[in-house]
């Protein structure tokens, strides 16, 4: 076999329904069409088209690990929001497609949180969430009365595992599946483990020649569905090849097993990078709105936009006549008719600020934020007003937001004092970044995570301007207006950032725009304009 040949069929490699490499075949698919997306808010990409049908992601932007509950004609929802605080947004829905924020769940960093369980059990919601943290890594456990909160104080369970899946047996009693097949009994309210640790499925092989990242048995999420336990589970690493992350899905009669994989496995996979959506994977079912329908909620890289995170994808399942489920769908790529007997909310969230509420909005979270981040905090009456911390974004935990287009413009005004420093940039981690930040004496680039010094204010040009950031095609250009400039001045360096992403630099985030404030005093940020561009 060639080496061209040979490398397309790693490429090609997948089970499941209609899949493989045809004998002799050699071609690579005819290219598809492009993707044209409803628009909502400030011209933001929107699932519905208004048509009877969606076009993925019903989310855009940096949602994994969907976590999604049914609870009556309702859907609640919500994501790894890792190194962001306040976390764990929870979104609402009523047709699976159109998703409305209604808040954040955690209001305190307790490191970067990994794929939570968001379950109803007896009238009460409860929420379980890994977390990874220098200090050690934990699950805890938080509950409501009302999915819109309060929440309780988070409590640690003491398990150093992620991806908890919750299920109770026909005995009432309530366990949590956890990352390589393990689970561990929870009390009856459900707020701490009893008993160990126990292994109790191995998993599923995948073909050794296919490209992962890694075997990774990890997600497990449970079911109760005509007299069968179905666990669905995700293999092959969530990032590195864009062919490695899948769905698999195994049974069994009862919590305790033995559990029996499924003939149609991988359920789902990319099987080539042609598609429209990389690593899908980390999949939950959930039955649509008319009673009989089931989808699957799930992640997925956008092909060539690595750089905007994990987006939540929607496809639907069919069940087969011997009790197992399977995909329809060789890509998730093209439109797909509408849940039937939904009802639309209004979706998504505005993203500009006039910053005249009391509080931040929904959409704003600090990276890494802490007690000394709300201190420092003061918005409201058009001002958001930010007392400096550390010298630059790295160190001065940059307040963030989630953008889910591919191209974009965010505006600013920015009034600082005498020995503060802030920016508008585009934030990965405290690693990675670019954009650009001034104080008294001029401006400094960021780019590739290093702070420099570049350029000095010209005459007449005080502390007082605003500031543009565009992202267009992965190329990042920025404009500066100082108070009393009629005119905007391009800034003279342009970057060019698609390798700002998980696979460069690790920690499974997405490249957000971000206001920073560093140095000493106050800085006051005021009309912050986002638009999405074509």
């Amino acid at each position: 076999m060639s080496p061209a040949i040979s490398r397309r069929r790693l490429l090609l490699a997948s089970g499941g329904l209609g899949s493989g490499l045809l004998a002799g075949c050699t071609a690579l698919p005819t290219p598809r069409p492009p993707l044209v997306w409803a628009r909502g808010h400030e011209g933001q990409r929107r699932a519905d088209l208004g048509t009877g049908r969606y076009l993925n992601p019903v989310l855009s932007g940096d949602r994994p690990d969907p976590t999604v509950l049914k609870d009556g004609r309702d859907y609640y929802m919500t994501h790894s929001s890792f190194e962001a605080n306040p976390g764990l947004l929870i979104w609402h829905s009523r047709d699976l497609v159109n998703w409305q924020a209604l808040g954040h769940a955690l209001h305190e960093y307790l490191g970067s949180v990994w794929a939570p369980e968001l379950i109803k059990h007896a009238g009460r919601y409860y929420l379980y969430i890994p977390t990874k943290h220098p200090r050690g890594n934990d699950i805890w456990v938080m509950h409501a009365g009302d999915i819109r909160g309060p929440w309780s104080k988070p409590q640690a369970l003491g398990i150093d595992k992620i991806d908890p899946g919750h299920a109770v047996d026909a005995q009432g009693r309530r366990f949590l599946f956890l990352s390589a097949g393990l689970r561990v009994r929870l009390s009856d309210d459900g707020l701490r483990t009893v008993g160990p640790l126990e292994k109790v499925y191995e998993g599923w092989q995948y073909p050794e020649d296919w490209d992962v990242e890694g075997f990774a048995q990890e997600g497990p999420k449970m079911l109760w569905h005509r007299g069968w336990w179905h666990m669905t589970t995700a293999l092959g690493g969530t990032a590195g090849p864009p062919t490695g992350h899948m769905v698999v899905h195994a049974r069994a009669r009862t919590l305790d097993g033995p559990w029996e994989n499924s003939p149609y496995n991988p359920i789902l996979r990319t099987r080539h990078i042609s598609e429209a959506w990389w690593s899908r994977g980390h999949s939950t079912l959930v039955e649509g709105p008319r009673p009989g329908d089931w989808y699957m909620m799930l992640h997925g890289y956008e092909n060539g936009y690595r750089n905007l995170g994990r987006q939540t994808l929607l496809e639907p399942i069919e069940w087969t006549a011997d009790g197992w489920y399977r995909s329809p769908l060789a890509d998730a790529g093209s439109a797909l008719p509408m849940p039937a007997g939904g009802e639309a909310v209004p979706h998504g969230m505005a993203l500009s600020d006039d910053f005249d509420a009391p509080s931040l909005g929904p959409q704003w979270s600090f990276f890494r934020g802490d007690a000394l981040d709300a201190q420092r905090l003061r918005v409201g009456q058009g001002q958001l007003s930010l007392a400096g911390r550390g010298d630059g974004p790295g160190n001065g935990a940059p307040l963030c937001f989630v953008s889910g287009d591919r191209h974009y413009q965010v505006e600013v005004d920015m009034d600082l004092d005498p020995q503060a420093r802030a920016g508008l940039i585009l934030f990965y981690n405290d690693k990675l970044y670019a954009g650009l930040g001034v104080d008294k004496q001029g401006f400094w680039l960021h780019r590739y995570g290093q702070d420099q010094r570049r350029g000095s204010l010209l005459p007449g040009q005080g502390r007082r301007l605003r500031m543009r950031l565009t992202l267009r095609e992965h190329i990042l250009t920025l404009h500066t207006r100082h108070e009393g400039e009629s005119g905007w001045r391009k800034y003279g360096t342009q970057m060019e950032v698609s390798g700002y992403h998980h696979n460069v630099a690790g920690g499974f985030m997405s490249l957000r725009p971000a206001l920073y404030a560093a140095g000493q005093g106050r800085v006051r940020f005021s009309k912050l304009r986002y638009q999405a561009l074509d």
